[in-house]
């Protein structure tokens, strides 16, 4: 039997994604989809073939399980709609608007009991993969350094600069959280926990009440520092992930909005030192993202789960940890100084 999942909220592009990815799977169809603004509920489920649903609690109850993908302020309500009634919920990046409200919604997943999944799409990426195993098989040696930088340049259109992205009251913060979480993520995947965090963060590009462009730094305990960059401004890049250590080097194209036109082949690049001075080698891993399916990966993986009964392959604490990263970066932002992360 398919499972019927509830999209709730639609204001998050990504709702588009997932929906489409639930219309592909042969184990699950999209019950309804609702949203704080019936007519915005109605028109995309007109453009997808569904049907919108005025009554959140009856939409819920109906359900097997609620995919979220709401403005961000709104994840902690329609968390409690899902836990009240016992559903599982998939819940679009980031958890909160701040830690308060994560650490809510920890708490309402904890006393109902209900499974959880973060959306972190970075994870099912072959090409990422391909990373951790030459990561934990320690092929690079000693690793001092990681960038990951990862934007767009949606900041130039005027409906990204009017949309509730740009208002930290239903976001929670500009490029450094919307697109940085990722990167956090990432980071605590490969090599765990960092620290302490750095920032600086502007928002003279585009004059908005959130910062378009940001650079964070991330120290951990055996030395290794990882630099975080971000931006809605970013006409055009190449190379979005960098890893240096001291036996080789990993470069990685192609898995932002920025990078995703620029190559069309070797995407996966690695330095080795090896005898007679090293060599690069490309991988033939194409990134999800290249290939324009990248977020329905977390939809599938959601109802995988689901259906077999398996762990959510992203967790809740998943989304507390990557969140305090970012929320050390911001605190440090404030304050000129080197700030200590602090998990929840």
């Amino acid at each position: 039997m398919k499972l019927k999942i509830a999209v709730l909220g639609t204001e998050h592009y990504h709702a588009n994604f997932w929906t489409r990815a639930l219309l592909q799977s042969p184990d699950a169809v999209v019950s309804g989809v609702w949203d704080t603004d019936p007519a915005r509920a109605s028109a995309f489920a007109g453009e997808h073939g569904v049907e919108a649903d005025a009554d959140l609690a009856g939409l819920i109850s109906a359900s097997d399980a609620v995919a979220i993908c709401s403005a961000t302020v709104d994840h902690l309500a329609l968390v409690e709609a899902a836990a009240a009634r016992g559903k599982p919920v998939l819940c679009e990046k980031p958890l909160g608007i701040d830690r308060a409200q994560g650490e809510a919604i920890a708490a309402v997943v904890k006393r109902a009991g209900i499974r959880f999944m973060q959306s972190f799409p970075k994870r099912f990426d072959p090409a990422n993969h391909e990373i951790k195993t030459l990561l934990d098989r320690q092929a690079l040696g000693k690793v001092t350094l990681c960038r990951v930088r990862h934007g767009h340049s949606h900041g130039f259109t005027e409906a990204f600069k009017s949309a509730w992205f740009v208002d930290p009251a239903r976001s929670g913060g500009g490029t450094l959280l919307d697109e940085g979480v990722h990167a956090a993520d990432f980071l605590r995947w490969m090599f765990g926990e960092p620290e302490s965090a750095f920032a600086s963060l502007s928002s003279a590009t585009l004059g908005l009440p959130v910062e378009d462009t940001a650079v964070a730094t991330f120290r951990y305990a055996d030395g290794m520092i990882a630099e975080v960059t971000t931006s809605w401004c970013f006409a055009a890049a190449d190379t979005s992930i960098e890893i240096y250590g001291t036996e080789g080097s990993i470069l990685l194209s192609g898995v932002d909005i920025a990078s995703r036109p620029t190559r069309e082949t070797d995407f996966l690049r690695v330095f080795l030192r090896g005898d007679g001075g090293g060599s690069w080698t490309a991988s033939d891993v194409v990134p999800h993202f290249k290939t324009g399916v990248f977020h329905e990966h977390v939809a599938w993986a959601f109802v995988k789960a689901l259906k077999e009964q398996s762990p959510m392959p992203v967790t809740i604490e998943d989304g507390l940890r990557a969140f305090a990263i970012i929320e050390a970066a911001y605190r440090a932002a404030a304050s000129g100084r080197v700030e200590a992360i602090r998990p929840s």
